[in-house]
């Protein structure tokens, strides 16, 4: 629940209460049920993914020209919190579409891009992936292996990528690859891939700690042919735009461990009602009090931070500071609460069927993808040291 201090500071209007509420209604009603079987077995949820589009949250922040809903950040923020409390897996695979797809497309891409990939991607008939990531190119994302050789009217891609969400169940896939070596990071390029391409493969489903219902694979880019008109932006373009979007997808990545994080809260304060221990509710005991109130103290702070990131990102003013400490901060505090949580549980806790373990194993990876802890700390130093 959206605390009363950030509603007053951030003056929430009805419209963006009208899609948190939605979202919530959506969270509790569809995701609850088999969410803890879909991450048992890595089970994509094609369903639920499927009527989150109905609802307009695969395409939150594109215009309706594109079909899109036309909302804010903040609204995207919103959303992505009810929805993260219950299935953080649903949430990345809503986050990575929104953030680093639906938005750098319609921000940097052609009139003949958007028209042809922006209506299916908002209505949920496909859905899309960012590869940046490779072997031997995480957090430093200037050293791209994956090249993508000018051949005129096209580029023929090689290479591998890691870690991709949405990698086997994605249909349009945004590649960053270098194309000018000797250029270094101003050499590289962004290249919109269709699944189906010739030389393009996907590996096998990675089997992972947590957000296990999101599909991760690597992908494997053999000569595929890729027209010059599906390069986002000008020759060299390419990290700029990955750049960008990241900024961007840091405030929703931080709305999803800020989610994971109100959704362990509200199951704490709820087993803590309920079990009783030595004649009392557990929830009278100073001990277990004292972590409530740690958890729901940082948790606001969290969800502040989410909320300026988000302010900033719509007023149109420089976000890279705000994203980042956004997402450094929310992903500690997803972190931290879901191990309190399970601390507050006990042996509850370490069972699946509570929930609570679930979620701290979906915390941990706020802190890596979509730029690491220590990455956010460089981003917040640079910009206050300017």
């Amino acid at each position: 629940m959206l605390s009363e201090t950030a509603s007053s500071i951030f003056q929430l209007s009805e419209e963006q209460l009208a899609v948190r509420d939605a979202a919530r209604d959506f969270a509790q009603s569809e995701l609850w049920a088999g969410v803890i079987e879909r991450d048992e077995h890595q089970k994509f949820p094609a369903e639920q993914v499927k009527k989150m589009a109905e609802l307009g949250f695969m395409g939150m922040m594109v215009s309706p020209e594109y079909g899109g809903s036309g909302l804010d950040t903040v609204s995207y923020v919103l959303a992505m919190e009810e929805i993260s409390k219950v299935d953080a897996s649903c949430s990345v695979i809503m986050s990575v579409n929104n953030s680093l797809v639906c938005w750098g497309l319609e921000k940097y891409g052609t009139e003949e891009q958007k028209q042809k990939y922006l209506p299916r991607l908002c209505s949920g008939e496909i859905i899309g992936a960012f590869a940046l990531s490779e072997p031997e190119a995480g957090s430093d994302a200037t050293s791209q292996r994956t090249t993508a050789e000018d051949k005129g009217d096209h580029y023929l891609l090689n290479g591998t990528k890691n870690w991709i969400t949405n990698g086997t169940t994605a249909s349009v896939y945004l590649v960053v690859a270098q194309t000018n070596p000797e250029l270094k990071h101003r050499g590289i390029n962004v290249l919109i891939v269709d699944k189906g391409m010739e030389g393009f493969q996907h590996g096998p489903k990675e089997n992972k700690l947590g957000i296990r219902g999101s599909d991760t694979c690597s992908l494997m880019f053999t000569d595929v042919k890729v027209p010059k008109e599906n390069r986002i932006g000008e020759d060299g373009f390419g990290f700029k735009f990955a750049m960008q979007v990241l900024a961007g997808g840091r405030i929703g990545i931080a709305s999803q461990a800020l989610g994971i994080a109100s959704g362990a809260l509200e199951l704490s304060l709820k087993y803590a009602k309920e079990r009783k221990a030595f004649g009392v509710p557990i929830s009278q005991h100073q001990a277990i009090q004292f972590k409530l109130a740690d958890m729901a103290t940082n948790i606001d702070a969290a969800r502040l931070l989410c909320l300026q990131a988000a302010a900033d990102k719509d007023a149109h003013q420089d976000y890279a500071k705000s994203g980042a400490m956004a997402k450094l901060f929310a992903s500690k505090v997803a972190m931290d609460t879901a191990v309190e949580a399970v601390q507050i549980h006990g042996g509850y806790g370490f069972v699946k069927e509570y929930h609570v373990e679930r979620m701290m194993r979906d915390a941990k990876i706020t802190q890596i993808y979509e730029g690491t802890s220590e990455i956010q700390k460089i981003v917040i130093s640079r910009e206050i040291l300017k």
